[in-house]
């Protein structure tokens, strides 16, 4: 990996590409630390310096945005509007047919879902953010901490109205650095911005594990934490390489003197072929009930029973249903997003089949069957993988901000994957470049 960071930056247009996206980089970080209007900036800092903050609702969010979230910046919101809509957009595709048809006439129809995707993000970012200003002004974004409740001195409808705008303007903004990189950075503007979030946020969780620790002043904590983590990075990355290939041969066919075909490929099925999208989903579902008993008034007997067994990470009652729901999410999403029968009636139609397996829906079945058998141990995974930092709370205290594992070590592990492998696909062509020459 360091050779070819090593090797891009003698390389003069990709040492461009990579020190434009290091700029974005920058800009983006100081709009995470720039706190927006009508916010008592010294009254945040206190209760974020008591550790009062109500990371269990907004932990998500909070991690990815960097930490913005709990100190209402320009850039509170983050990336996840984006994520939000992104998805959103990704099940209507399956669900209408005009969004289907228009994921098939290539690249125009990807550019319209993208702009459907943007108005959904500036949406979304309006009722998020309108949501934050309420739960910021009732002091419930920091329970116990004693001004909570003056975080946002003057409660008028104009200076209301002006922090939402700012944090709509401030997700419309992150958006447009994220494309800015994709254009004309290494690429993957979004993921790159959220592996940054959540990279942000690694050194102030160890730092605190280290504080709460009780062995060797806490070092000890500290560097089983570390331990684990590289033993947790190496079986993610392992489980994200790991890929069933499905074997395709090619018919030959005569088309006027030129023979065409005869070749052989695969088709690559991933054993976690849905990515972080399930973590995200059922850690999404689960926030819901406790935003609604947050919002509700009274002790009513469901309100007490939300609060004593959904709200806690270390419930059992919410580790299963976490794990539960992280399994069914990963089949949904594959389900949705693999077509077995699409890939087969293209095999047909270009004269590929699968040695042994007939054409058509025979081929199908057959993608069924091993996409289900493969996504089995790629769903327990994920799922395990999401209870580290309930098992770390269990075991030694640690918070649940635990940094490894859960959605935060799925994406740096992803992301950082991707990236590598973007910048080699480009050395290489400059060296057949090269070579061609």
């Amino acid at each position: 990996m360091l050779t070819a960071f090593a090797r891009a930056f003698k390389t003069p247009d990709l040492r461009k590409k990579l020190l434009f996206t290091l700029g974005i980089i920058v800009v983006y970080r100081l709009g995470t630390h720039i706190p927006i209007p009508g916010v008592d900036y010294r009254n945040v800092q206190t209760c974020i310096d008591a550790a009062q903050a109500n990371q269990g609702l907004f932990g998500l969010v909070n991690m990815f945005s960097g930490g913005a979230l709990l100190q209402i910046t320009v850039f509170a919101l983050g990336i996840m509007p984006y994520i939000t809509a992104s998805i959103i957009l990704q099940l209507l595709t399956v669900v209408i047919p005009r969004l289907e048809a228009l994921k098939k006439e290539g690249q125009a129809g990807t550019a319209k879902i993208t702009q459907y995707t943007r108005y959904l993000t500036v949406a979304l970012a309006i009722l998020q953010g309108t949501g934050l200003v309420a739960t910021a002004r009732s002091g419930a974004l920091f329970q116990g901490c004693p001004v909570a409740s003056q975080i946002v001195p003057d409660q008028s409808i104009f200076v209301t109205i002006t922090m939402v705008i700012t944090m709509t303007a401030g997700t419309a903004v992150v958006m447009w650095l994220g494309e800015l990189i994709t254009d004309r950075g290494i690429g993957n503007g979004m993921s790159i911005l959220m592996f940054i979030s959540i990279a942000a946020t690694f050194p102030s969780a160890l730092w605190a594990i280290k504080e709460q620790g009780s062995l060797a002043d806490g070092w000890i904590e500290f560097g089983t934490v570390i331990a684990v983590g590289l033993v947790m990075v190496g079986l993610v990355v392992f489980v994200e390489q790991a890929q069933r290939r499905i074997p395709v041969q090619y018919a030959k066919r005569m088309i006027g003197r030129r023979s065409y075909g005869g070749t052989s490929t695969y088709i690559p099925l991933k054993v976690n072929q849905a990515g972080v999208i399930p973590v995200i989903f059922a850690s999404s579902l689960l926030y819901i009930p406790a935003l609604i008993a947050q919002f509700s008034s009274g002790t009513s007997g469901w309100k007490t029973w939300i609060e004593a067994h959904l709200v806690r990470g270390d419930h059992p009652i919410y580790v299963t249903l976490y794990f539960l729901l992280i399994v069914f999410f990963a089949f949904f999403y594959v389900a949705i997003s693999f077509n077995p029968e699409e890939v087969a009636d293209n095999m047909k139609k270009y004269g590929g089949f699968i040695p042994g397996i007939r054409a058509g829906r025979p081929t199908a079945e057959y993608l069924s069957y091993v996409l289900n058998r493969i996504t089995w141990p790629g769903s327990l995974y994920l799922g395990l993988i999401a209870l580290v930092p309930t098992m770390a709370l269990v075991g030694f205290g640690a918070n649940q901000n635990f940094p490894f594992g859960g959605t935060s070590i799925l994406i740096i592990v992803g992301v950082g994957l991707e990236t590598v492998k973007q910048i080699e696909s480009q050395l290489q062509q400059r060296n057949y470049e090269g070579f061609l020459r």
